[in-house]
């Protein structure tokens, strides 16, 4: 007999004295009711098959996973640009994590290659966009199976982009030969969502940090007040954000242990408060910190979960089918995250904008001289202020969105993949805008020599000037703004700062709480 699939042909032999009794509880049906929930065309030819004649030479059983080749090239359908090397490897990192928990129904030896792979650096091609979230991230993670198997395209930095094939013997690797459940073993599941979340958690962290070293000094050089920081103040709603914030900024500002002869010139002036924008940052910013806790609490749990669908409880022989590919938790906590990290620029494009306007700032118009014949940061305001606005309609989120798929049995999918990639394009345009803050407040502070802030933020300045001189007329500001991206991308003013006061501590067990010390 033979059964067709697409353009494959699968012949099933029934040579008498070879035949093979298939208990319900094998491989081969795990297999096959697998395939009733993710490809219900191709189990409607086969369960006819198993219902007729439940008695099949072992020939057959292995003939029979050709299956797997036709669901894995449908399912590598995604488009878009491919994700670089240090995304592709995070991907496949968590499905390996996943894969190792021993509930994947995944054998040894092809989780050895797996690794080995991985370890070789072997990337297989993985366009960006393709995932709904639902049903795990089918798309991505069938190029990242295709690819093991010897299919399309991989690269390694011995071979740069080659055949996959090619790539892995250059590396004396064997292509994949998967076995019952494997195929799915492979692409069911939310690591990419996760791996771009994780990503967009560890870069957040670290720009809110810098947010609050970039806030503190623009509010010395706006000349504000820091009884707003008060310790008693944040005492009385003690989020531990807030606390955290206002920690750190008084840390930073005018004290006897670090006097500011800004602040002391202004001791006597008759400005009752000043704008949200300065005075608020504890209570702005603490939520940003707390959210980004929250939300790594989440995405630490998903990176160590068994996202795989069915379920393989091999210590007592059963196997259900659930809904842990499901991507909603990291979906809605990238959505927060991004909605929370926007403030920080929202907050920034603000700051610059005081700090380039003449009459709320009391600084040369654009905070340069001749102003006439100089644009100076008229221009790098416009751009932040671009930024935010793009931010604005990227905070809207994926996962309030769901349309169904695979002929309604996907009736509710959480869009994650988008939310994730998202969420990073939020990430980098603040870091961005606080870039350009970064820059503006140090130029802010050349005319108000030869007075000085405090030794931190004077760290902080001196920084900058190693990059960026300053601004005398205009010139070419792209490059020094990319400067000052990197600069925070990589903590140097927090680094900087030796005894800058820490996070509080997380506690992963207690939901994302953290303990005041």
């Amino acid at each position: 007999r033979c059964i067709h699939f697409g353009n494959i042909r699968v012949l099933v032999c029934s040579e008498p004295g070879s035949k093979k009794k298939i208990s319900l509880s094998s491989p081969l049906f795990s297999f096959c009711f697998s395939l009733r929930r993710h490809s219900p065309c191709i189990f409607s030819h086969l369960r006819v098959l198993l219902l007729n004649e439940l008695f099949l030479c072992s020939h057959c059983l292995s003939i029979l996973l050709v299956i797997y080749l036709p669901i894995l090239f449908q399912w590598r359908a995604g488009v878009g640009p491919p994700f670089g090397v240090v995304r592709t490897r995070a991907i496949l990192a968590l499905r390996i994590n996943v894969l190792a928990k021993g509930y994947s129904g995944i054998s040894l030896k092809t989780l050895l290659q797996v690794i080995a792979a991985f370890n070789a650096s072997c990337l297989p091609y993985v366009p960006e966009k393709g995932t709904v979230g639902a049903s795990g991230d089918l798309a991505p993670l069938a190029h990242i199976a295709l690819g093991l198997m010897g299919e399309g395209k991989m690269w390694s930095q011995e071979t740069g982009w080659a055949d996959a094939k090619q790539v892995l013997e250059a590396h004396g690797l064997k292509p994949l030969k998967l076995h019952a459940k494997e195929g799915l073993a492979l692409i069911n599941g939310t690591q990419l969502i996760t791996a771009l979340g994780a990503e967009a958690v560890v870069r957040a962290n670290a720009i809110a940090r810098q947010a609050d070293v970039v806030a503190a000094l623009t509010l010395d050089v706006l000349k504000g007040s820091t009884r707003a920081l008060n310790a008693d103040v944040h005492k009385v709603r003690p989020h531990f954000g807030q606390q955290e914030v206002a920690t750190r900024m008084r840390h930073l500002l005018h004290s006897e242990q670090y006097p500011s002869q800004i602040s002391e010139s202004h001791r006597d002036c008759d400005r009752v408060q000043d704008p949200y924008t300065v005075r608020c940052c504890p209570q702005v910013h603490g939520i940003v910190h707390d959210t980004i806790q929250f939300v790594r609490s989440i995405i630490q749990t998903e990176m160590n979960s068994a996202t795989d669908n069915p379920i393989v409880f091999q210590e007592r022989g059963e196997i259900i089918s659930g809904g842990n590919f499901h991507g909603e938790y990291p979906a809605k906590v990238l959505d927060y995250l991004a909605i929370a990290v926007h403030e920080l620029a929202s907050l920034s494009e603000r700051r610059i904008a005081r700090m380039v306007n003449p009459a709320m700032s009391s600084l040369p118009a654009f905070l340069v001289l001749d102003g006439g014949l100089n644009s100076g940061f008229m221009m790098a305001h416009c751009t932040a202020a671009s930024l935010v606005s793009e931010n604005k309609v990227l905070c809207h989120p994926a996962s309030v969105d769901s349309l169904p798929t695979s002929a309604g049995t996907e009736d509710h999918v959480s869009m994650g993949g988008w939310a994730a990639r998202k969420a990073l394009r939020v990430i980098e345009h603040v870091e961005q805008v606080l870039a350009i803050e970064l820059l503006t407040a140090c130029q802010g502070l050349e005319f108000l020599r030869p007075l000085r802030t405090t030794e931190p933020l004077e760290l902080v300045y001196n920084l900058v000037r190693s990059f960026s001189k300053p601004w005398d007329k205009d010139r070419f500001m792209a490059p020094e703004i990319q400067a000052m991206e990197k600069l925070l991308s990589e903590e140097q003013t927090t680094i900087t700062i030796k005894d800058l006061p820490p996070s509080l501590p997380f506690h992963p067990s207690a939901g994302g709480g953290r303990e005041e010390t």
